[in-house]
């Protein structure tokens, strides 16, 4: 007879793996993908470095790096195929315009399930993946807003290029800096939902498109990837530092979420947050300086009516503020963090086929005691 473990609820701190490609130390306020700080390696290296480092777990030599930029390039390019459907799929959100599209993409390049592959080809078809999103997102953006998608550029990096194709114009080096800051700080961190989801369906044997397209739909919900422009939002209902204090109350006593703040894991300042608060003070302007003025008011708000309980800003707070400064339109907050995530995702996946027992939890049953009589109303 099977024996059933109790796990709390929502598998809170529950050890289900053991992995080498990062973990997130919450009483610490740390985070680190393989051997690095993840903020470090936001600080010092570019996108394309730390794509390497999490596929092959090292930091490229300069040979290494030119190599891996060349092998993605022409990668990033649709085929006719998938660029002839984008335009039935742009009427939908960029998220989920993506699901379908790299759907297609996947069964279009002919990708095979991962119990039937070996490491090679996974290697080729998660980087395939990778490089191929941010084109499709920033299409399925540009045609539902009526203009031509724009062709990625091979002289670009990978932040370069998303804000390229995004808006048509190449982006100033402040903004791509800062962009490329939160695209690193966000590319993975431990076993969060849509990780978790990637590697519960890599389990089965399941194809790369068919794990990465199941993250993105974990992804979707408001409570993982969607607070950015909620975060944003909520600095515009405020308005002017005067209303701070009145708002922050009045949704705190009403029991409301206060989107940008709290985490499930990180017990002191999220550190994504305190480095991307750092790149809004760099970038400058009013809405950077006011961000941080309802920081300190929620933080001391919560703390007042909250006591016991540690909340800080998390990564959507600042994310938000960054992304509206350089430019990146609101419903493309959360695709542009699966942009990045597609790269932890699909680490994880490599790693969940190269050792892969399938994940089959139990439930425990609270329904009505069965069998029972099946007994049809007359």
């Amino acid at each position: 007879m099977t024996t059933l473990v109790d796990v709390p609820r929502g598998l809170a701190g529950v050890v289900v793996t053991e992995t080498e490609i990062g973990d997130v130390r919450g009483e610490e306020g740390f985070y680190h993908y393989r051997q690095y700080s993840a903020v470090d390696l936001a600080k010092q290296c570019s996108f394309e470095d730390v794509w390497h480092l999490m596929f092959h777990g090292h930091l490229p030599t300069p040979a290494e790096r030119q190599a891996f930029i060349d092998k993605v390039a022409p990668l990033r390019r649709l085929s006719p195929q998938v660029a002839s459907l984008l335009p039935s799929l742009a009427s939908a959100k960029p998220l989920d315009g993506l699901r379908t599209a790299l759907s297609f993409a996947a069964a279009d390049r002919g990708m095979r399930p991962l119990l039937d592959t070996d490491e090679a080809e996974r290697a080729e078809d998660v980087l395939f993946a990778c490089a191929i999103v941010p084109t499709i997102l920033t299409a399925l953006y540009r045609l539902r807003d009526g203009n031509e998608p724009v062709a990625p550029r091979d002289d670009l990096s990978y932040a370069a290029n998303y804000l390229y194709m995004l808006t048509g114009s190449e982006p100033s080096q402040p903004h791509t800096d800062a962009i490329e800051k939160y695209l690193i700080s966000t590319i993975d961190h431990g076993f969060n939902n849509s990780t978790f989801t990637a590697r519960v369906i890599a389990s089965t044997g399941a194809d790369v498109g068919a794990c990465l397209v199941g993250a993105i739909g974990s992804l979707s919900g408001p409570l993982h990837g969607g607070a950015p422009s909620r975060a944003l939002a909520a600095l515009e209902e405020i308005g002017t530092p005067d209303k701070i204090d009145a708002w922050v109350r009045g949704r705190v006593e009403a029991g409301d979420r206060i989107m940008g703040f709290g985490h499930a894991v990180y017990r002191t300042d999220d550190p994504r947050s305190l480095m991307l608060r750092d790149v809004a003070t760099e970038l400058g302007g009013d809405l950077a300086e006011f961000a941080k003025q309802v920081e300190r008011k929620v933080v001391d708000i919560l703390a007042e009516l909250k006591p016991g309980r540690k909340l800080y800003t998390n990564v959507e707070f600042y994310a938000g503020v960054v992304m509206e400064q350089c430019g990146v339109p609101r419903d493309m907050f959360t695709p542009t963090f699966a942009a990045s995530r597609m790269v932890g995702w699909s680490a994880n996946v490599l790693e969940q086929a190269r050792d892969s027992k399938i994940i089959r939890p139990r439930a425990r049953y609270t329904g009505p005691e069965a069998p029972q009589p099946v007994a049809l109303p007359d």
